[in-house]
């Protein structure tokens, strides 16, 4: 029955490499992002020549919209890989990121909403600027939209702070 147990426990803990391929489609979803980037980055050159400043806005904050995403895509792989399937071996690399391998899932939560804040506050200034294609039922839409993520980021990091004190008080505690 033990060597069942342990079979079992194996099997499981092998399992995380399933994770493996999801990493893997979202750093070629950075590769997509990065073509889309470029795209954007050729069409709004010639239009900045044309003195529509207006539109330069807009596609300066598009460009920023999709950094962001690849950033935000860059930190799940990299924070996801090390919780849930391994560590990587990149300790005496110059270029390693200082917060590699400190981004719990708790951080990771909160650099979540905080991109996902970000850019819903890109997409509000994209419709502020461009103010009069949109309804007032629209900007009523996107404004409570983006309250909700604000609202949303707010409680999960009350929610964590109340967490790591019950922690801290449990520790004091033993």
């Amino acid at each position: 029955m033990k060597a069942l147990e342990q079979f079992m426990e194996r099997f499981m803990f092998a399992s995380r490499w399933l994770l493996a391929p999801f990493y893997l489609g979202m750093v070629l979803a950075i590769v997509l992002l990065l073509m889309t980037f470029m795209q954007e980055l050729f069409y709004l050159i010639p239009k900045a020549f044309e003195g529509n400043t207006k539109y330069t806005i807009l596609g300066i904050l598009q460009l920023i919209d999709i950094a962001f995403i690849a950033n935000l895509l860059l930190i799940i792989i990299f924070s996801g890989y090390e919780n849930f399937v391994s560590k990587m071996d990149t300790a005496g690399h110059e270029d390693r990121p200082s917060w590699m391998g400190h981004v719990g899932f708790s951080d990771l939560k909160l650099k979540l909403i905080g991109s996902i804040v970000a850019i819903s506050a890109i997409e509000l200034l994209k419709a502020m600027v461009n103010i009069d294609k949109y309804t007032n039922y629209e900007l009523g839409w996107l404004v409570g939209i983006h309250i909700t993520f604000v609202f949303s980021g707010v409680m999960f990091a009350v929610m964590d702070r109340l967490g790591d004190s019950k922690k801290a008080a449990k520790k004091a505690a033993e």
